[in-house]
């Protein structure tokens, strides 16, 4: 995997308590545990930070809700860049914002959003070079703004299908670390089996399931783990059982040989290597 100077930080996402089925009472709110890292790996409170909550069906009330949060961190330069369609990506005030951020913060929502809006566009271009080229520029995004990081991108499946072919959808995401895919609310929403069926169709990548209030802090192809829940890497490069090419739609699937790991705060993973670090329980908690 080629070199990459800036920083990408996948977060599960966390919601806030209050009716499921209303997004206006499910927001994809950082813990500022979370967001306290983000600022940090930005330069601190004095950071560019541009929010884009293109992937909600609320941009205006979550642009808020970071504002508020950041704020509450000390943060004296954020700005909401609401992004609704590619025509809004093209213009050159949010060419601009891209151009001049520490930081770009995705919100949750739809990930399909952000790729459809911003996908091949100029800021988006823009947003791939400088986490290419400069160190201390920092990609963030919780849940759907998580998910896009990856090149093969979990669009949508159902947990309740359980392990059965085609119950995943996958499309492409922003290509930012094209070695993963992503996918987060991992333990609350019981998604195991998307994940494995995600890496059943591409083996050679690397599974990555956040918990909740949970992240990585991602350099290069070194991964640390950040926040409260857990991270599962799922690694199919061994798979001794693997007929997802050769099944039928709505078949229930197998997998032998899928190596798994689970990781909490401050444990590592190496992207390129496959390996990983554990933490040692008499280190002081990060």
């Amino acid at each position: 995997m080629l070199k990459n100077k800036g920083t990408l930080i996948p977060i599960g996402g966390n919601e806030d308590k209050g009716i499921e089925e209303n997004e206006q009472y499910t927001q994809e709110f950082i813990s500022e545990g979370i967001l306290f890292h983000v600022v940090r790996e930005s330069g601190g409170t004095a950071a560019n930070i541009v929010v884009i909550p293109t992937a909600s069906s609320i941009p205006v009330e979550v642009g808020e809700n970071y504002l508020e949060a950041f704020n509450t961190l000390g943060c004296t330069n954020v700005k909401v860049l609401d992004i609704r369609s590619q025509e809004d990506s093209k213009k050159q005030e949010s060419i601009d914002l891209i151009k001049a951020a520490n930081c770009i913060m995705f919100s949750g929502g739809d990930q399909s959003k952000i790729t459809e809006r911003i996908g091949g566009t100029e800021i988006h271009k823009i947003i791939k070079h400088r986490y290419k080229t400069e160190k201390g520029f920092v990609v963030a995004g919780t849940s759907a703004g998580a998910m896009m990081m990856s090149n093969e991108m979990i669009a949508g499946g159902s947990a309740t299908e359980s392990f059965i072919k085609g119950a995943v959808t996958m499309y492409k995401g922003l290509s930012l670390i094209p070695g993963l895919i992503i996918d987060t609310h991992f333990i609350k929403r019981g998604r195991f089996g998307r994940v494995s069926e995600a890496v059943a169709q591409f083996p050679k990548l690397i599974g990555i399931g956040l918990a909740e209030d949970t992240g990585m802090i991602i350099k290069n192809s070194k991964c640390r783990v950040i926040g409260s829940g857990m991270v599962i890497i799922f690694d199919g490069r061994r798979l001794r059982h693997n007929k997802h090419s050769i099944l039928k739609e709505g078949t229930p699937m197998s997998l032998t040989g899928m190596r798994t790991h689970i990781l909490s705060n401050g444990d590592r993973f190496h992207i390129d290597k496959k390996k990983v670090k554990v933490l040692a329980i008499e280190a002081p908690f990060i």
